[in-house]
């Protein structure tokens, strides 16, 4: 077995002679809903930085870090993994990881965990961590365009899941969404790209279609805007007749008084 000294060594920056790319593998990537906008071209800084990483690693987790590796081909697939999650990061954001992890850990971090850590250091671009961005979504989800967001993510990962669904249902249906949401909506501000285009649906949408033309068209009719009216008229989409339904309906009803709207809510929309 090579030690990690083996392993590790560098010549001009490059890896030791291997009869494949390190961070290439020549199998085909299978792409997914969740899997971010990339290819699989690593640019040679990426390795650099990568290498760099796990030198440290090395060095500060000693025979901690060679018990995570029992072969060269476990620490080029390793390597190719975390330069394939880093590739948009600085490496000043990096080193900072790095050295939180050095604080904090006694182990070698996960490349979740270091993506982590990344996260909490407010390196990510000022993209806040999920719980909190989702917290921030409910909060100010009834007058969404009046509200100075903390990273224009929030915004548009709030948009995407459908503000009155994040005002009026349960954090536990609600936060897998988001975050689904807000992670590809991450990816691609990490990637340099615009918040301008649709995120692909996380969920098959079971909704009535003739029931959110009735909410967009009443909202038009009534001089407020869809966030409004679909917040207003959410009740709607629980059974007819309901306890539940008529509770939200006394929600909407308080809400709109709190608007200053004297508005009379519709009762059925068919």
């Amino acid at each position: 077995m090579k030690t990690p000294g083996q392993i590790l060594s560098t010549r001009q920056g490059e890896l030791p002679p291997q009869r494949v790319d390190p961070y290439h593998d020549r199998r085909p990537v299978k792409e997914d809903a969740q899997s971010r906008p990339e290819t699989a071209t690593i640019t040679t800084e990426t390795k650099t930085m990568v290498n760099m990483i796990f030198a440290r690693f090395m060095a500060i987790y000693g025979h901690k870090f060679k018990s995570c590796f029992e072969t060269q081909d476990e620490i080029r697939i390793a390597k190719r993994e975390w330069a394939l999650s880093l590739q948009y990061y600085s490496e000043a954001e990096l080193v900072r990881a790095i050295d939180r992890c050095k604080e904090t850990l006694a182990w070698m971090p996960t490349v979740s965990e270091f993506l982590a850590i990344l996260h909490d250091m407010g390196g990510d671009y000022g993209l806040p961590p999920s719980r909190q961005a989702y917290y921030e979504a409910c909060r100010f989800a009834d007058r969404p365009s009046q509200r100075q967001w903390s990273h224009p993510a929030v915004y548009h990962a709030g948009k995407a899941t459908e503000w009155f669904r994040l005002r009026s249902e349960d954090e536990a249906r609600m936060f897998p969404e988001f975050d689904y949401n807000y992670q590809i909506i991450c990816r691609r501000v990490r990637a340099g790209e615009q918040l301008d285009e649709a995120v692909p649906v996380a969920l098959e949408n079971k909704s009535d279609n003739t029931l959110f033309a009735f909410i967009k068209s009443w909202g038009e009719a009534q001089g407020i805007t869809p966030e409004q009216a679909t917040t207003l008229l959410f009740y709607m989409t629980k059974p007819a007749g309901s306890a539940i339904r008529q509770r939200f309906k006394k929600i909407s009803e308080d809400r709109a008084r709190q608007w200053g709207l004297n508005l009379q809510l519709p009762d059925n929309y068919q």
